[in-house]
């Protein structure tokens, strides 16, 4: 279990301000979390590898490898303006 001190020290360090109902429902939400944590303590892990993720995924994006760019002239055909082969956009002041 943990306290309502170490409730609102965790809400301090985050700059999380809690009403005292929500210091309530945090005790009650983080004790259950160090419950969890120390059941997998308990746990024999030995030889089971570290991991982040339980699914097995594997990247699906393209591998980035370096190639033609498009066209300037092609890139400037959709512009709404251009000026000396460069975007025209409106002055920001």
């Amino acid at each position: 279990m943990i306290s309502e001190e170490q409730v609102r020290h965790v809400a301090e360090l985050a700059r999380l301000g809690l009403t005292d109902e929500e210091v309530a429902r945090m005790g009650g939400q983080l004790g259950a979390i160090l419950d969890s944590i120390e059941k997998i303590r308990e746990l024999d892990l030995e030889g089971v590898p570290p991991t982040a993720n339980p699914l097995n995924l594997t990247n699906v994006l393209r591998p980035d490898e370096p190639r033609e760019s498009l066209p300037r002239e092609e890139a400037l055909a959709a512009a709404p303006e251009a000026e000396d082969g460069m975007f025209a956009v409106p002055r920001i002041d």
